[in-house]
């Protein structure tokens, strides 16, 4: 299942790094890009390193962590890349020759360590024009990326774009990464921050709005924000029953070798269907008895 929610955590501040990880996010992005000062890259990246390398797999929730651009960032993977990690946030990728650069990058580290190759996600941040134009490329770049984010307070500056309360400015951009991501095989992209923690109700319209547009998680700078997003992005249990109905029914009739009717008449397709089974997987994946979600 795709993580609902995206915990950020600073990568040079070791004390919350543990409590992180018993917050309840479906994943947590030890950063060690925008929230780490230019002086203390290395130290953070040494700190980080060794609390990730002490982690063991299968922990209360995936494991993730930003890496800085370019050289830099090929220096923080291979430091970090460790058993217990799952995949990287690649800060400010400009192309799929990036990705292809880092893919050989963790390759080779997963190959020292004894780590599957291949095994450690790579999920790309397109943060200017360049990026986003170049989304689908990026998306199929290789097959360790299996999401792509939108780093909009970067592109809005780059575009001196003013998003209003609706975010309706927003709408052409999130879409072109969604229809990239959907090209591409991979999952839909991880939904943008809401830097206002304290505004929960314009957080929950906000996802409520991403969750419409196709999106299925988004990224949060604190705790307070993991309820609403969990709220928004787990299917309410009706939804669930209602899903499980009709997926017996469209089997059921399947293999009758008759059509496909819902009780009020309108057809039922494999389209319709394909929707239904995505809520019955994301609600077995949520329930209280299941496994950590990565």
């Amino acid at each position: 299942m795709t993580p609902r929610s995206w915990l950020y955590v600073p990568g040079d501040r070791p004390s919350l790094l543990g409590k992180a990880l018993t917050r309840g996010a479906d994943a947590v992005i030890v950063d060690l890009e925008d929230a780490v000062p230019a002086t203390a890259k290395e130290a953070a990246r040494d700190q980080v390193a060794r609390w990730v390398a002490a982690q063991r797999p299968g922990g209360p929730c995936s494991l993730w962590v930003r890496i800085n651009p370019g050289a830099a960032g090929h220096a923080d993977a291979r430091a970090v890349a460790a058993p217990a990690l799952d995949g990287v946030c690649m800060a400010k990728c400009a192309g799929p020759g990036q990705v292809r650069a880092l893919d050989a990058v963790l390759g080779k580290r997963e190959r020292e360590a004894g780590i599957a190759v291949g095994r450690i996600a790579v999920s790309p941040l397109l943060e200017d024009a360049t990026a986003v134009l170049a989304a689908p490329a990026i998306a199929a770049a290789a097959p360790r990326v299996v999401q792509l984010q939108l780093g909009e307070a970067d592109l809005c500056a780059e575009l001196d774009m003013e998003p209003g309360e609706d975010e309706r400015e927003l709408l052409a951009l999130r879409t072109h990464v969604l229809l990239a991501s959907a090209a591409a095989g991979i999952r839909p992209p991880v939904g943008p921050v809401f830097t206002d923690y304290r505004d929960v109700d314009t957080l929950r319209r906000s996802t409520q709005a991403l969750r419409r547009l196709g999106y299925r998680s988004r990224a949060c700078i604190h705790p307070a924000q993991l309820a609403v997003v969990h709220e928004v992005f787990t299917p309410h249990p009706k939804d669930v029953e209602r899903a499980r109905r009709l997926v017996d029914r469209y089997e059921a009739a399947v293999r009758a070798g008759q059509a496909v009717l819902t009780d009020d008449g309108r057809m039922i397709d494999e389209a319709v269907v394909r929707g239904a089974r995505r809520i019955l997987a994301a609600g077995e994946a949520v329930r209280p008895s299941s496994p950590r979600t990565c």
